[in-house]
């Protein structure tokens, strides 16, 4: 997560994928960019899986946010800048406490699972995103927007009999579905929080005050659940906010030249990274449920996008 994020966590100025009127065509060069941040993300992911693993998803989210916090903070105070309203940074808060939540959630059901079972999960955000905004929003439901639920759904049901079928089957694995499920579902409000966030601030702002809010609210837990990093740990933790960073940096510069339509198909090649990544660093089988499941999501996903785009896409992007 696709955490993404990375959400882990800033987000992709969504306003900005209008600015392409005057392209002609499919976009190679902004395709080729996404695609290699989706890639830059998916690395992401393989060093959280390690991190979480080895000193828990309480410790890993504490002190990466720290880390992003003074790389952003850096950046913002390098630019132009003011001071944002109370009401912004209401907005900057609140949507840090429902990413920090998205990031805690799948990060430790990610340590829990084969990367391409959760990445594949954690596509089925979208879905959910589009019903959130006709509650929140008043946005109609399109006929796309329900046929895409239906195959979707069926995704995540035959990922789930993949795993209950198992001749390994564990109690832990399926709390780590679980956990994935429950962040898809607070990640959807946040892509709806982001469509508001992104018309009142710029993504370096966004950048630096939801790290440094999560980076507060999980700071308050600290004298009981906090350790200090081991040493061998702060490379691959220095590489995980570069990976994080860079991606979405990369993520944005696309979204800026290019129409969501021609970059969204790009981004579930996260699930082909999952597969490779998760078999060559932890040696993990990818089970025809998996990609069967996965495929029947992402093909929901697709549909949606045609009933929102700016609501089509996946989790990868902000965590």
């Amino acid at each position: 997560m696709p955490f993404a994020l990375g959400y882990p966590a800033a987000t992709r100025h969504m306003s900005s994928a209008v600015k392409t009127s005057s392209l002609t065509g499919a976009p190679t060069i902004p395709v080729l960019i996404c695609a290699l941040a989706i890639f830059l993300l998916s690395a992401m992911d393989v060093a959280m899986k390690v991190l979480v693993i080895a000193v828990g998803v309480y410790n890993t989210v504490l002190w990466r946010s720290m880390l992003a916090t003074l790389v952003a903070c850096a950046g913002w105070s390098a630019g132009p800048r003011s001071l944002p309203t109370v009401p912004v940074l209401g907005l900057h808060a609140l949507r840090a406490v429902i990413v920090g939540i998205v990031i805690l959630c799948f990060f430790w059901g990610l340590a829990r699972l084969p990367l391409a079972e959760a990445i594949g999960l954690s596509f089925i955000a979208p879905l959910f995103a589009l019903f959130l905004a006709a509650l929140l929003l008043g946005e109609r439901i399109r006929r796309q927007a329900i046929w895409a639920s239906m195959a979707g759904i069926a995704g995540v049901v035959i990922i789930m009999a993949g795993q209950f079928g198992r001749a390994s089957y564990s109690q832990d694995a399926v709390l780590g579905t679980a956990a994935v499920l429950v962040s898809t579902v607070f990640y959807a409000y946040n892509l709806v929080l982001a469509r508001q966030q992104a018309l009142l601030a710029k993504p370096i702002e966004i950048m630096f005050f939801q790290n440094l809010a999560i980076a507060i609210i999980l700071g308050l837990a600290a004298p009981w659940l906090a350790v200090a990093l081991p040493a061998n740990l702060w490379l691959p933790l220095a590489g995980v906010t570069a990976l994080s960073l860079i991606g979405q940096f990369l993520m944005s510069w696309s979204y800026a030249r290019a129409e969501a339509q021609y970059l969204i198909p790009t981004e579930y090649s996260a699930f082909i990274w999952a597969v490779a990544l998760g078999w060559l660093i932890f040696d993990e089988a990818v089970t025809w449920t998996t990609l069967a499941g996965a495929c029947l999501i992402i093909a929901g996903c697709l549909i949606a996008m045609r009933a929102n785009p700016k609501l089509a896409e996946p989790i990868e992007a902000t965590i």
